[in-house]
């Protein structure tokens, strides 16, 4: 490869991993884009959301990976955290004898993406924490962590 090449991709590289912790910038040709409401979210006041998997199909696991993605493109890794919380049938991707897409979850926790799991969710089928693939938070009830998530002004959204 030779040397101006190697500056191209070396400046674009740059050029993308200095974007990660801001807002993508909006389109100013899509006159109804989404108007980001006061206060805007950033690093003290970030965006708060929960997502939840309660199924095992590959689709729907990685759309809500994908929604993960997405969101922080919107707002910015810095301005939003994300939480997915598993339960019922969703445990299944994080375990790991089963997982979906295991390096995807490594590379969104890099991203300070929580992964969640739920404990009864996980004595019901006989597996522990144990089981679950390195990172994942476990809690007692995977539908509790979500109530009080909302009371705390977690946005709670079902892909």
């Amino acid at each position: 490869m030779n040397t101006l090449v190697r500056l191209f991709l070396f400046s674009f590289l740059c050029l993308g991993l200095s974007n990660l912790g801001h807002a993508q910038e909006r389109h100013e040709g899509l006159p109804d884009d989404t108007q980001v409401v006061e206060p805007e979210p950033d690093w003290d006041n970030p965006r708060k959301i929960v997502l939840q998997v309660t199924t095992k199909d590959d689709f729907h696991v990685n759309n809500v990976y994908y929604n993960a993605i997405n969101m922080q493109k919107f707002y910015g890794t810095d301005n939003v955290k994300i939480a997915i919380v598993f339960y019922g049938p969703g445990i299944r991707p994080l375990l790991k004898e089963s997982a979906i897409a295991a390096q995807r979850v490594k590379s969104l926790q890099d991203y300070e993406v929580e992964f969640i799991a739920c404990n009864n969710t996980l004595t019901t089928i006989g597996k522990k924490p144990e089981d679950l693939l390195p990172g994942v938070r476990v809690v007692t009830s995977g539908i509790a962590e979500i109530v009080e998530k909302k009371i705390k002004g977690w946005h709670y959204i079902i892909p």
